[in-house]
């Protein structure tokens, strides 16, 4: 079911896979699990290091994809729901095991472009640190996240930021992450390099030596969207990555997270061909 391979991926993703339960039944989740499709589909070798119940179902979801779990007695698990006022999410169980530099395969530190995923503060804010010299993209959710002890996850500080982000390439974070709250993106924009904020179907914001810069999302029928900031991220820094062009690869990623919802949950990440049409 889990499998390591010795070999160095291209792009490797760090975080919690979670069981997600929706209206529609249970599902697998979690930023990496979205994050690792989208590698997949453009062609790369992708491997996620994760820590959950070694009996956790993965199906075909994960099928080419490298999993390394680090063994847990249970799986980070979320319930969804969607009310009037927006998306809901109850943190129902959390993976104990912690993913340190440690719980990495030696062979995978080399990945040339590292994808920081956490979905509930299981990442050690020193891990960037560790990555010095490569590509490390950043989409910093679970740090921005606390909950207490009904489980209700809410927007909250997040004091390690500039430990992180001096240590990353590009950011991808959304309004949503933030509480709504745009007085805290001049801060953090000037922690990292290239830093971007997802606004759902307005689009972007990519702020990048200095300036922001709009970037509108393509008109679309949203169906699910749970995991398009996932997918927006990991085509982002994918593309950011061969072009280095940050304006680009928003507007590459924006097409592909239009899509995205218009499909529900890792169904919704995109197909070879919708990236090479899109190429």
């Amino acid at each position: 079911m889990y499998n390591s391979p010795v070999h160095t991926p291209n792009y490797l993703a760090i975080g919690h896979l979670s069981r997600d339960l929706t209206p529609e039944g249970p599902r697998l989740g979690g930023s990496v699990a979205y994050a690792a499709r989208t590698a997949r589909a453009f062609g790369l070798q992708a491997a996620v290091v994760t820590a959950c119940n070694p009996d956790t179902p993965l199906g075909d979801a994960l099928e080419g994809i490298a999993v390394h779990c680090v063994p847990s007695s249970a799986t980070t698990t979320f319930a969804l729901e969607t009310t009037p006022q927006g998306r809901r999410l109850v943190l129902q169980a959390r993976a104990a095991a912690p993913l340190a530099w440690e719980a990495i395969p030696a062979a995978w530190r080399r990945a040339p472009l590292v994808h920081l995923a956490p979905v509930a503060g299981e990442l050690p804010p020193t891990l960037a640190a560790r990555f010095a010299g490569r590509f490390v993209g950043i989409t910093p959710q679970g740090w921005l996240r606390a909950w207490g002890a009904d489980g209700l996850i809410r927007p909250t500080a997040w004091p390690e930021a500039e430990t992180v982000l001096a240590h990353a390439t590009a950011a991808v974070l959304s309004l949503e992450d933030l509480g709504g709250d745009e007085s805290r993106i001049p801060a953090l924009a000037e922690m990292v390099p290239v830093l971007v904020v997802t606004q759902g179907a307005t689009g972007a914001v990519v702020y990048w030596q200095g300036k922001a810069h709009a970037i509108p999302a393509p008109p679309a029928r949203e169906v699910d969207a749970t995991g398009a900031g996932d997918i927006f991220a990991a085509a982002f820094f994918i593309r950011l990555y061969h072009t280095r062009d940050p304006l680009a690869a928003a507007r590459f990623a924006a097409h592909l997270a239009a899509l995205s919802v218009q499909r529900r949950g890792l169904a919704s990440t995109p197909t070879p061909a919708e990236i090479r049409a899109l190429l």
